[in-house]
């Protein structure tokens, strides 16, 4: 437990140590063994100069670019670069592409749902429609905004499927919205097909390239058959893009952008009506450090487009020795075609994936496993990057070996007693002390060191229906973000 606001100032080299010492629990962000939340280029001195960029301008404040001009500036390169590269810019078919820079993908999504909705305000129940692998920031949005959301089914190939898209528009549809590529699979969405169809019924049409825009074109120009998905399609309203990704840039900053300035003006807020300062943000924050905009802007320079080719070639070479590894292993295979950089991998009826997930992490691979839903079985993510390139050979023997363990292990075996309660729930009858006697009764802490073996966990997760699961993962983290109170009995 640390205090944040100690009686006694502490000396600075202290703090630091302490924050290191915090740091220890964490999972390694660089080393490529980590296959989810994180992006590593494996490029010396990278982070270094990202640093003392975001130093030169963590106290900039992005509230009023009149008052600090070197961070419009540099919103204004950053916004160009990504509109050039997702085919946008003078001479091509989106001369006039406008954009914004956000903190993050969630918020370029929704952002999008903003400005579509706010686009037609005679519209009193606006509508927004995306496959069932778009993701989840859209429920986010949609919540949010108020804005109802029809979930279309994908077809077998997991990408979203044009006729079923087409039957979901109605006239209250403001939004129709796709991947490239999604998360979960790391496939591309049929974007031509989907943009028309929204064409043809007046709707815009959003692009989530947050998650693998970026080194999609990268893919391409080396070979890699991937289908049109950005302002080059005729349709294509917007596109979001996170630099924090795949531009590997520190974490914060992602662009939304507009095929036009018209097309973004809804997403702005303007307020005038009360005695202090007019506001007026592009952006759902007023107050933004020019911290992670600066460091996006230095990563970009110094990295510079053939140094972005390189690392792209690294990560396709990785996806291929990984995926070669899971097709070559028994017990495992490929769920998803490895199209982009993304490895999804489903078991073999006699191999638990959640224990093989466990296994995995305990010989240094941290994989994301993801629960079945919709039909489509539990599988485990692994969202591969350039650093990847210098541990993918060890993966596959270290892929067997865990599956070795999985079987001499056995599936998990959840408590009947457990499994009895856990069916019978709804998600109005979580309350905090249900969600910690159920933590307590998998093993689970609710200390600061929370991680794991967390095979039960999933395993009951993956048996209950999706809202009970949002329920339950919601009580568990209002348990896990609770005040450290320093020195009180």
């Amino acid at each position: 437990m640390i205090e944040a606001l100690p009686g006694t100032g502490v000396p600075g080299e202290q703090v630091l140590a302490e924050l290191r010492e915090l740091r220890a629990a964490d999972l390694p962000t660089h080393g490529g063994r980590l296959f989810a939340y994180v992006y590593d280029p494996a490029v010396a001195g990278l982070d270094e100069l990202a640093h003392a960029a975001y130093a030169v301008s963590a106290h900039v404040n992005g509230l009023d670019p009149t008052a600090f001009p070197s961070l419009l500036a540099m919103e204004n390169a950053l916004v160009a670069a990504a509109g050039r590269l997702l085919g946008g810019g003078p001479g091509t078919a989106a001369p006039e592409v406008a954009g914004s820079v956000t903190s993050g993908g969630t918020e370029s999504l929704i952002l999008a749902v903003k400005a579509a909705r706010d686009a037609h305000p005679g519209i009193d129940r606006p509508r927004l429609v995306v496959p069932s692998t778009a993701h989840a920031a859209f429920a986010k949005a949609a919540h949010y905004l108020r804005v109802a959301l029809d979930v279309v089914p994908v077809g077998a190939d997991l990408r979203a499927d044009p006729l079923a898209t087409a039957a979901a528009i109605g006239p209250e549809t403001v939004l129709v919205a796709a991947s490239a590529p999604s998360y979960a699979h790391g496939v591309v969405d049929p974007i031509p097909q989907l943009a028309a169809l929204a064409a043809e019924r007046g709707v815009r049409f959003h692009v989530d390239a947050c998650f693998g825009g970026w080194v999609l074109p990268y893919l391409r120009r080396l070979g890699a058959d991937l289908p049109d998905f950005d302002f080059t399609v005729p349709g294509v309203t917007s596109i979001s893009v996170d630099l924090h990704k795949y531009a590997y840039a520190p974490k914060g900053v992602s662009v939304l952008l507009h095929r036009d300035a018209a097309l973004r003006m809804p997403q702005f807020f303007a307020y005038a009506d009360w005695p202090g300062y007019t506001m007026v943000n592009p952006v759902i924050s007023s107050t933004r450090s020019g911290g992670p905009i600066a460091a996006a802007l230095a990563t970009l320079r110094h990295l510079g487009d053939d140094g972005y080719l390189r690392l792209a070639g690294h990560t396709r070479d990785a996806v291929a020795v990984l995926a070669g590894a899971v097709e070559a292993t028994a017990g495992v295979r490929l769920f998803a075609p490895p199209e982009t950089t993304v490895v999804c991998l489903a078991t073999e009826p006699d191999v638990d994936l959640f224990v093989l997930a466990d296994e995995l992490a305990a010989r240094g691979w941290h994989t994301q496993p993801q629960l079945a839903y919709g039909g489509l079985p539990a599988t485990i993510h692994l969202t591969v990057t350039a650093a990847v390139g210098a541990t993918a050979a060890d993966f596959g023997p270290d892929l067997a070996a865990a599956i070795a363990a999985t079987r001499a292990r056995g599936p998990v075996a959840l408590p009947p007693a457990l499994l009895e309660a856990a069916g019978a729930l709804t998600p109005q009858m979580v309350t905090p002390d249900l969600v910690e006697g159920l933590a307590a009764g998998l093993g689970l802490g609710l200390g600061e060191d929370v991680g794991g073996r967390m095979a039960a966990v999933n395993s009951l997760l993956d048996v209950a229906p999706p809202a009970l699961r949002e329920a339950l993962l919601a009580g568990f983290l209002s348990l896990l973000q609770r005040p450290s109170w320093h020195g009180v009995g």
